[in-house]
């Protein structure tokens, strides 16, 4: 039965071409022939399956590489697991990457965050860099509708390469958190987090009354990192794991549990096709008694979350129309 749920939600994502109509979304823009990005699909949420799906992408590393990852607020939290993600890190020869939280709790400076890093198992797979532990430097931006730069840690300049590993979830202030996620509020120092939550109205404290300017700003902030990963011959590449999807963040150390199954594993080199893409599987999934997005699909409508990825295609980061194809 599970099966055949997960088959009727996937046929309704594997149309050749995807429009983002969910929940009430503008219709995408339109793109035509090469145009249309291609988003990878694996139900194997393996180890190996997440070699697969980056194998697909037929991007191959250059210089030193970092894989951006969470690594979660406790052993409560829903991050993805050292174990999961070693052979993917291994194969890129990769360095973990992370930036300090800006809430309190066992992130929000470095010592803390290196013991909270250890205890989590994540230096037993490889080198953990904390990017912002020696500082943060101002990364340009295109969109300058809240936020005149993007503020991330000085370590950004260490890599040549990037793989956005991203752990799908919902998310108490954005609604849900993916790839964009990841890069906006995941890459940006202390400082940057709250200029990305103000919607660029102060470094120093929270605010976060401007719900429409916090998603545009994170849709900025996500631009310029990927902007600065496509100039000078440096590169990134995008992955969502659609598995443990609770309502909360990673960043949540006490997370109410998943309500819906694990689906699978995604990767794209355009970051907005790859989260609408996790988004239409989210929103076309078939519930049942003990499998159901509706608390999840409650949560990102709730936060106005499907906003990020309008504005973030109206900016020029990527396109919400795309062809979803199974490796399976």
């Amino acid at each position: 039965m599970r099966r055949r749920h997960f088959l009727l939600s996937l046929s309704a994502a594997l149309a050749s071409v995807i429009l983002a109509s969910c929940s009430g979304g503008r219709k995408a823009q339109q793109v035509t022939g090469d145009q249309v990005p291609t988003v990878y699909f694996t139900s194997d949420i393996s180890p190996e399956g997440l070699v697969k799906v980056y194998k697909a992408l037929g991007v191959r590393p250059k210089g030193r590489v970092a894989v951006k990852i969470s690594t979660g607020e406790s052993a409560r939290s829903n991050h993805l697991r050292p174990e999961l993600i070693k052979d993917l890190v291994h194969e890129v020869n990769g360095t973990l990457v992370e930036c300090n939280t800006a809430y309190g709790g066992n992130r929000a400076n470095t010592e803390a965050h290196r013991e909270a890093i250890r205890e989590r198992g994540f230096e037993a797979v490889a080198p953990v860099d904390i990017m912002d532990s020696e500082g943060e430097i101002n990364i340009p931006v295109r969109d300058k509708s809240h936020i005149q730069y993007d503020i991330v840690g000085s370590h950004i300049q260490n890599y040549d390469f990037v793989i956005n590993l991203a752990h799908f979830k919902g998310h108490a202030m954005g609604g849900f958190g993916g790839v964009l996620k990841n890069q906006s509020i995941g890459v940006a120092s202390s400082a940057g987090k709250l200029y990305i939550h103000s919607a660029g109205r102060t470094t120093t404290k929270w605010m976060d009354d401007d719900q429409d300017g916090f998603l545009e700003s994170m849709a900025a902030a996500a631009q310029a990192v990927h902007d600065y990963f496509k100039a000078d011959g440096k590169d990134i590449i995008y992955i969502d794991v659609m598995n443990n999807m609770s309502v909360d963040c990673d960043c949540d150390g006490d997370p109410d549990k998943p309500r819906v199954k694990d689906i699978g594993i995604l990767a794209s080199t355009d970051p907005v096709a790859l989260d609408q893409a996790c988004i239409n599987l989210v929103f076309n999934h078939n519930d049942s008694e003990d499998d159901t997005a509706a608390p999840l699909q409650q949560r990102i409508n709730r936060q106005h979350g499907l906003h990020i990825l309008e504005y973030a295609e109206r900016i020029g980061l990527g396109h919400r129309q795309y062809k979803l194809v199974t490796i399976d």
